[in-house]
């Protein structure tokens, strides 16, 4: 019928699918029988450059030859190559070092030449307590502040010009109580703050200095057991009003009181502070007394000239005589009152840079850094945030700006070595303006520039250690002469009442950490 079976289909499938398949002979080697392969004269000389081509030495060859003469002297060649090359590096490393300029030796300071010290000569008046309790809340303000000692009272028993109501050992219970003493000292010396205690007896009497020539004898001796009971409480110094008399009078007993004061036992192995204040005034008289009675600092009233060049010739011989770790520098204080009142309040941003620049150390009187007046006393109440509205004596922005001022004042000098121990160099003098330089080794070099007068000053600054240009750092008026503007050293103009502090590297280097403002 015409019709193929199942089987009969495979079979013609398979015939069909051989047919179109090329035909390999049975061979195996996986060439299609039909194909032919052409090798062009191009192809051929690619195949020989490939087989020509350098491989390397397989593991074999590299041991083979590895024993030969010329191969181990490649070694060798290389191999002192390296050496030398390595001693070579070592020995030019070594001529760089001892080449180098060696970094100037550090001075021995001692903690006093660290900071600002910052006197409050009256409880009452400080805080609003009136006693040492507030004025251990007040302990993180003054901290702010970079306060590293804070010269306290006095603060004993004592009726005025009566040498015999004198009990040195016991706290006024005007001010608060011992016990109040001790917790106050505690918490000061867990913020880092040394505290100064103010053992000058008369200190509510017109008598002085310590009365009498017949009773300083008597109070002389009787100050010599209070000093280590003091001492031995935990306070790191002492200050006495009119040393230069009372190591005239009674020499020996002076001899005493500096030993048990400066003398450091193993009980207590940090070095005290013993502070004398004078009424002197010239450079002559402080020398002398520096020498005479042996204080570590003495506060005078060098510095209140009103002629600028006396005031730098001053500065200028004190340092020439003394190390300045020795040197205080001060204008207020409780027998003088502030700052603002003695210099007003248009220049305390101007003597806050003067006393935060020189060689030596600061000191402040209380409310100095706010520009605090004086009213009908040299102990006027201290101005709180809380109590600007109730007190218009100061204007809040400016007390606000002239303390921010300080605070940033005082943070850069701690922090820079130049400020802390620099060499000081006197670049400009006038009767009206004055012009400095603190350096220090390879550090920043700051130049300090004020002008006293009512009327713009220009200063040419020249010296072989300055730039031709600087950069302003801090400006007591920023809209005359903006921090971080760039200035000319010899064509520097300040105006009136106008101080600024310059350095090659300006302002952006400590601005982070100051937060500066105006």
């Amino acid at each position: 019928l015409g019709i193929k079976s199942p089987v009969d289909m495979s079979t013609e499938e398979t015939n069909v699918d051989a047919l179109k398949r090329p035909l390999d002979n049975g061979d195996t080697s996986g060439e299609k029988n039909g194909a032919v392969k052409l090798k062009m004269p191009e192809d051929e000389e690619e195949e020989e450059e490939r087989e020509a081509a350098f491989t390397g030495l397989n593991k074999d060859e590299l041991l083979r030859v590895a024993g030969t003469p010329r191969w181990v002297r490649i070694r060798w060649t290389l191999l002192i190559l390296f050496w030398l090359g390595w001693f070579g590096m070592l020995a030019g490393s070594v001529l760089i070092i001892l080449q180098a300029p060696r970094c100037r030796e550090l001075p021995a300071t001692n903690w006093w030449n660290d900071g600002p010290l910052y006197q409050i000569g009256n409880i009452q008046a400080f805080s609003n307590e009136q006693n040492l309790k507030g004025v251990e809340q007040k302990l993180d303000y003054l901290s702010q502040l970079k306060v590293r000692g804070l010269v306290i009272g006095p603060l004993h028993v004592a009726l005025p010009n009566d040498p015999t109501s004198l009990i040195f050992e016991e706290v006024s219970p005007d001010v608060g109580t011992l016990q109040q003493f001790r917790s106050f000292l505690q918490a000061a010396h867990k913020l880092g703050i040394s505290v100064v205690l103010d053992l000058t007896p008369n200190y509510l009497g017109s008598t002085g200095p310590w009365f009498s020539n017949i009773s300083v004898t008597s109070v002389a001796e009787r100050l010599k057991p209070a000093l280590v009971f003091w001492l031995n409480e935990g306070v790191d110094g002492v200050q006495l009003d009119g040393v230069e008399r009372v190591s005239t009078v009674v020499p020996s007993l002076w001899s005493d009181i500096r030993a048990i004061v400066q003398n450091e036992t193993q009980e207590h192995p940090n070095k005290r502070v013993l502070i004398g204040v004078s009424e002197r005034s010239s450079p002559e008289d402080v020398t002398s007394l520096l020498s005479s009675t042996g204080v570590d600092l003495l506060i005078s009233k060098v510095l209140l000239s009103p002629d600028a060049t006396a005031r730098a010739q001053s500065i200028q011989q004190l340092y020439s005589d003394h190390n300045q770790s020795r040197l205080c520098w001060s204008l207020s204080g409780r027998s003088q009152g502030h700052l603002a009142s003695l210099v007003g309040p248009a220049l305390v941003k101007l003597h806050h840079l003067l006393l935060l620049t020189l060689p030596g150390t600061p000191f402040f009187n209380y409310g100095d850094e706010i520009g605090l007046m004086d009213t009908d006393t040299n102990f006027p109440s201290m101005l709180w945030d809380s109590d600007k509205d109730q007190n218009q004596t100061l204007q809040e922005k400016a007390e606000l700006s002239t303390r921010s001022f300080f605070r940033s004042l005082s943070d850069l000098r701690g922090k820079q070595r130049s400020l802390l121990i620099g060499d000081f160099v006197l670049l400009f003098n006038s009767s009206s303006s004055l012009a400095y330089m603190r350096v220090w080794d390879q550090n920043t070099r700051f130049v300090a520039a004020l002008n006293w007068a009512d009327e713009d000053v220009v200063l040419q600054l020249r010296d072989t250690m300055l730039p031709p240009q600087a950069a302003v750092v801090m400006s007591t008026n920023s809209s005359f002469l903006p921090a971080e503007s760039t200035v000319d050293l010899n064509q520097l103009q300040l105006g009136p009442g106008q101080a600024a502090l310059l350095a090659r590297h300006g302002i952006k280097m400590f601005c982070a950490a100051l937060q500066c403002h105006d």
